[in-house]
């Protein structure tokens, strides 16, 4: 037996998915990451950037190659050493500083859930793997997703998809289900990877290993 979560982020935190030899067991929703670590679960996938390579890293670069119209969803990681910055501003003008190109507003809005997982990612790098659902649903579909999640199509379409690889999310999923449709849908995507990852049958850019200063793999697993 085979137990995987799959995390996404959400307003009130964090909503994980767990699957069991492939198919659906529960969901719930946490404010905290660490919450999640007494889970028995044998890998952790996590849609949120672990690790950092400057300025710009080979996996995102190489995720938004693969994604085409969804290349968007693909935020820059922040670099680590503006991650406790105490404001956007602090942060994107140490960034211009040393690097010459500024951060995003959205990848600035990552930085609590980044510092919220960074310390469990360096203890547990191999448990706890980054994906990205776009990802997981371009390996589903066979190719990247037409429709936006936060369209009506776009959400059916990647419950379809769900579906059709044995995941079948409850209407009620409990707790969980106060986090958004999209977010219960992506952790259970990111799930999916997840047990990819646990069988040893995932795939993950960059082809070519990229690691962080303390020489941790930094990649992108679907």
């Amino acid at each position: 037996m085979t137990r995987v979560l799959g995390v996404d982020g959400c307003r009130a935190g964090w909503v994980a998915v767990a699957l069991v030899d492939g198919g659906f067991v529960d969901a719930r929703l946490v404010t905290g990451f660490g919450e999640l670590l007494e889970d028995p679960a044998t890998v952790i996938g996590i849609d949120i950037p672990l690790g950092s390579v400057g300025a710009s890293r080979g996996a995102d670069r190489a995720a938004r190659q693969l994604l085409g119209p969804r290349a968007a969803s693909v935020f820059a990681a922040l670099p680590r050493e503006v991650l406790d910055a105490p404001d956007y501003a602090t942060a994107n003008r140490a960034v211009r500083e040393q690097y010459g190109v500024g951060v995003s507003a959205q990848a600035w809005n990552l930085a609590p859930k980044m510092r919220d997982v960074e310390p469990h990612w360096q203890a547990a790098p191999e448990r706890i793997v980054e994906v990205h659902p776009e990802l997981s649903f371009r390996a589903m579909a066979g190719a990247p997703m037409a429709q936006s999640k936060h369209t009506w199509a776009g959400l059916r379409a990647r419950l379809a998809l769900l579906v059709g690889v044995g995941i079948v999310v409850p209407d009620d999923p409990g707790p969980a289900g106060a986090a958004g449709a999209d977010d219960v849908i992506d952790a259970a995507a990111v799930a999916w990877s997840a047990a990819r990852v646990a069988a040893g049958r995932a795939e993950r850019v960059p082809v070519d290993d990229e690691c962080d200063a303390a020489g941790r793999l930094v990649t992108i697993s679907w």
